[in-house]
C-alpha cells in the first residue's frame, strides 16, 4: 500500500467552484493504467492528470491525462492544473519546464506574481482546414439550435486544431449564445460524418475588454459542455488569424486577447491566448490560465 496525494484544482480561475475542474496527482509513480483510469472514474472530472518523475535529460516531468472513461494525449485546463500544484507544492518554481506527454514533448511556463502562479501552455501546430459547404453549415447551425442566419457571415465555419481538433462557429449575440439548447444526438451524427468531436460557438466583441465569449459541446465524447476550454481557445486564436477575421485588433507579429466561458452553466473562467504569426499565419498559439486549489486529500492503494 501506497498513499498517493490528491488535487481537486478549478483552472482558468481564481475562484473557487468557478472554471474547469480537474483532479491532480503528483506522485503518481507506481500506479498501473487500470489504477489511474480507475481513480479518474471516481473523481468524475473531464480529465484528471498523473504526474510522474523524468527518467530522461531530454524533459523534466511526464503527465498523462485519463477522462473517465479512457487515457487522452493531452488536455489544456488539466495540464494548467498539473503545472499549478506543482508550483504549489514546491516542485517547481517559475520559469520554462518540458513536459513529456502523449501528444510529444511540450513547454510549459510558470509565472510567479502576486504571490500565486500563472500557466503559460504552449499548445501544437496550428492546423486549419477549408469552411465546409452550404448543407453541411445548415446541419451544425440546426443541431446547435439556431438559424443560420444567426451566424456571423465573416466566420466560415471550419475545423482548427492545435492539437486538439474544434469545429469553429461564430455567432452574432452572447443572447443567442447564451439560450443555445443544442440537439446533442445530431451533434455526435455530424461528429461521426466529419471526424471532429467538439463544436466551439462563439462571439466576438471588439469594443469590449474581453473579446471572446464562449461555449463548448462535445457530446460524441461524452462532454455535453465544457465550462473552459483551452483546447477550442487556442485553436480560435490560430482560426481568427488564418481567415483574418480580428485584423484590426492584432499586432503584425502577434495577436493575444481574453476570453470568457461558462457563463451559461455557472462555471464561469477565463484566460488569455497569444497568436505568433508570420505572413498573416498561425505558427505558435498560447494560452495563459490561472488556478486555484478546491481541495486536496490522500488516498491509500
Amino acid at each position: 500500500m501506497k498513499k498517493y496525494k490528491i488535487y481537486q484544482v478549478d483552472s482558468f480561475t481564481r475562484q473557487k467552484f468557478h472554471g474547469n475542474p480537474a483532479g491532480v496527482v503528483p506522485n503518481a509513480e507506481g500506479l498501473t493504467d487500470e489504477q489511474m483510469q480507475q481513480i479518474a472514474r471516481e473523481l468524475n472530472n473531464s480529465e484528471t492528470a498523473f504526474i510522474f518523475p523524468s527518467t530522461s535529460a531530454a524533459y523534466d516531468v511526464e503527465v498523462r491525462f485519463f477522462t473517465p472513461t479512457m487515457e487522452v494525449p493531452i488536455c489544456g485546463h488539466a495540464t494548467i492544473a498539473a503545472h499549478y500544484v506543482r508550483a504549489i507544492e514546491g516542485a517547481a518554481t517559475s520559469g520554462r519546464i518540458i513536459q513529456k506527454t502523449r501528444a510529444g514533448m511540450l513547454p510549459v511556463d510558470i509565472i510567479r506574481e502576486n504571490n500565486d502562479y500563472s500557466i503559460i501552455m504552449t499548445q501544437g501546430t496550428p492546423k486549419i482546414g477549408n469552411p465546409f459547404n452550404y448543407e453541411t453549415v445548415k446541419r451544425i447551425a440546426h443541431a446547435i439550435g439556431i438559424e443560420i442566419d444567426y451566424l456571423r457571415s465573416d466566420c466560415p465555419v471550419a475545423i482548427s486544431s492545435t492539437g486538439h481538433s474544434k469545429v469553429m462557429v461564430g455567432i452574432r449575440s452572447n443572447k443567442y449564445l447564451h439560450e443555445l439548447k443544442p440537439n446533442l444526438a445530431e451533434l455526435t451524427d455530424i461528429s461521426a460524418e466529419i471526424g471532429c468531436n467538439g463544436y466551439y460557438v462563439f462571439t466576438l466583441n471588439p469594443n469590449d475588454e474581453i473579446l471572446v465569449h464562449g461555449r463548448m459541446f462535445a457530446p460524441a465524447i461524452g462532454i455535453v459542455e465544457d465550462p473552459v476550454t483551452g483546447n477550442a481557445n487556442g485553436p480560435l486564436g490560430a482560426y481568427l488569424v488564418h481567415y483574418g477575421i480580428c485584423k484590426g485588433l492584432e499586432k503584425e507579429d502577434s495577436f493575444n486577447f481574453s476570453i470568457l466561458q461558462g457563463e451559461a452553466i455557472n462555471r464561469d473562467g477565463g484566460m488569455r491566448v497569444f497568436v505568433k504569426k508570420k505572413l498573416n499565419k498561425p505558427i505558435l498559439v498560447q494560452i495563459i490560465g490561472e488556478a486555484v486549489i478546491a481541495f486536496s486529500s490522500e488516498f491509500e492503494i
